[in-house]
């Protein structure tokens, strides 16, 4: 079926649902005229919106309200190691791994995977806790994420 052609306010080709035709030029002129039927639209107002209140006058504990229920991991790393899977197909119950890190090494903290504290591995109530001995400062962590 084909589709009739009229001209629009602006005088570019419309289909009849009003929007501009494939293929439709739409020149300088066409625009400053419709930006002139705009401009002389009546009853136009500015929107006017209320005024949002500061962040000082809401203290940084605002922002921080936001986020404080959202869960993340805490993973204490003991050390590391590389090996190759045919060692790694021989471990069995028993065997021993040596890692990189030597014994009474501050253990590295790390939340969502990245490095956050140092500490030493405690036992409290029968289960291993870590004591934090040393907290990376924000500048720090900033520069490590942009190695």
């Amino acid at each position: 079926m084909p589709r009739r052609m009229r001209r629009g306010r602006a005088g570019v080709a419309e289909s009849e649902a009003g929007t501009p035709a494939a293929g439709a030029d739409i020149s300088a002129d066409d625009w400053a005229a419709a930006l002139a039927e705009q401009e002389s639209a009546a009853g136009a107002q500015p929107a006017a919106f209320p005024e949002l209140a500061s962040d000082a006058a809401r203290g940084p504990r605002g922002n921080l309200d936001l986020i404080l229920d959202i869960p993340v991991n805490i993973t204490v790393e003991l050390g590391r190691t590389r090996i190759q899977i045919r060692n790694l197909l021989q471990l069995s119950q028993g065997s021993v791994v040596e890692l990189d890190a030597m014994a009474g090494e501050p253990m590295t903290v790390l939340v969502n995977g990245c490095l956050i504290a140092q500490g030493e591995v405690v036992v409290v109530n029968e289960k291993f806790g870590i004591r934090l001995t040393d907290i990376i400062t924000p500048e720090e962590r900033l520069r490590r994420l942009n190695k």
